[in-house]
């Protein structure tokens, strides 16, 4: 990142045509460049923080660019704790005509993720909160916005930070067992950092959930499997709505894994069609059956589908009995014998029982929304590396000389201090705001 000390300018909205745009500005000249540039229709009016101007953008010549509002935000009560203005024009060339009049008139353009990583720098929110901003802005589903947002609330903050307090805590507690050993009994200075050790490593798995974390940022996959012409296509597309995946009366059509997106109660979730699961000679169908049985270890949800107007096959009993409590097993085709079906009925052909089974898939993959909970992969992999080093601490024997304990309990630290941004280096988290858009 470049010098906090110029002032800054981008687009806070995506660039094209539309109804408003905002061009925001940023830093120590923020408010003279907005005086330069936008001109209240009311001459007597002034720059008050947090009140909104109507006037006039104008080039360098004086001539109207566009109608616009205006707001500007004083330090430190702003998004990045520096003076703050807005710019709020039509959208469109009126939108990049106000932006580069900005540039002429003394800013520079920002780079990604710049205004959020000034908020970081100057102290507004920490790493996990400036992280949450970027999830809530990509989100591809509610729960991933919800998430984005309990973790932008201070969420994940206040339970690494109040374990990292006892780290910390520990190793105040090994300095004084190291300057006065004679005042101090080490084995229970020991016993009391073990048990301390234990407890801290035991919320931190409850914080972290790698499955959670994955569900929440990338989507659950589910798997729709079983042997040749049971309907697997059909479902896939019945769930879809739409002809996602081809059909036929004839066997093993589907040679691949075909994909396709829905939204199932606010969460992303990844429909997978496979290839039917069966015995053949046919090199190209072995392929596909391989690829099927991987889909199915590395789904969250199986949907297995069974014909209910056909006994049981081979097939279907050999999948039946290597469920597991990811598997929903259906009775498709349940619309031609009018029956309840042996297990989940459904007909993918009227549509009957697929709410049904929609609410069984999501009661599998839904994860848990415990507010304190750690929701971005990264941070899981933090906390996982903190919880070895714990794990290594409590390995040793309780009557190891204390200050051997001191460097898990350092490793520990350190782990969970790239979650909150206090101990990073500065190329890893420009690596993070590099991800983030421009005008954030």
């Amino acid at each position: 990142m470049r010098s906090n000390d110029d002032t800054i300018a981008a687009l806070a909205t995506p660039a094209g045509t539309g109804g408003i745009a905002i061009v925001r500005i940023s830093g120590p000249d923020a408010l003279s460049i907005l005086k330069r540039v936008f001109f209240p229709l009311n001459t007597r009016a002034r720059f008050i923080h947090a009140h909104m101007l109507y006037g006039l953008v104008k080039d360098e010549q004086g001539q109207e660019i566009d109608e616009a509002m205006a707001v500007y935000f004083a330090s430190p009560r702003s998004y990045t704790r520096e003076d703050v203005c807005e710019i709020h024009t039509h959208g469109g060339i009126s939108a990049s005509m106000t932006l580069e009049r900005v540039i002429n008139a003394g800013a520079r353009c920002a780079e990604r993720g710049e205004f959020t990583y000034r908020a970081f720098v100057n102290g507004r929110i920490d790493l996990s909160r400036a992280e949450a901003v970027m999830q809530l802005v990509s989100a591809s589903g509610e729960k991933s916005a919800r998430a984005a947002v309990r973790q932008l609330r201070h969420g994940v903050s206040s339970r690494i930070g109040a374990c990292r307090k006892r780290l910390l805590a520990l190793t105040a507690l090994i300095d004084a067992q190291a300057d006065f050993p004679d005042e101090m009994d080490e084995s229970t200075t020991n016993a009391q950092i073990f048990s301390e050790a234990r407890s801290i490593l035991s919320e931190i798995k409850r914080a972290a959930d790698p499955r959670a974390a994955r569900i929440i940022s990338d989507g659950a996959r589910v798997v729709i499997a079983g042997r040749p012409n049971v309907g697997k296509s059909s479902l896939m597309n019945a769930l879809v709505s739409s002809e996602r995946s081809i059909v036929t009366d004839i066997p093993g059509t589907t040679r691949d894994t075909v994909n396709a997106e829905i939204t199932l109660r606010g969460l992303r979730v990844t429909l997978t069609d496979t290839a039917g699961i069966r015995e053949t000679g046919d090199s190209i169908e072995k392929i596909g059956v391989s690829r099927a049985r991987e889909s199915i270890d590395g789904a969250d949800c199986v949907v297995l589908v069974t014909d209910e107007n056909a006994p049981l096959a081979r097939e279907d009993t050999e999948l039946i009995s290597a469920a597991d409590e990811r598997y929903i097993i259906v009775s498709n085709k349940t619309d031609l014998t009018g029956g309840a079906g042996a297990y989940l009925p459904v007909s993918a052909l009227t549509g009957a029982g697929l709410k049904a089974l929609e609410d069984k898939i999501y009661e599998i993959i839904k994860p848990d929304e415990d507010d304190e909970k750690l929701m971005s992969l990264r941070h899981v992999e933090c906390a996982a590396r903190a919880q070895e080093a714990l794990s290594r601490l409590l390995s040793l024997p309780e009557n190891t000389y204390t200050d051997l304990l001191r460097q898990d309990i350092t490793d520990a630290l350190d782990a969970l201090g790239e979650i909150t941004g206090e101990n990073m280096t500065e190329s890893a988290i420009d690596g993070i705001f590099e991800r983030f858009c421009v005008g954030k």
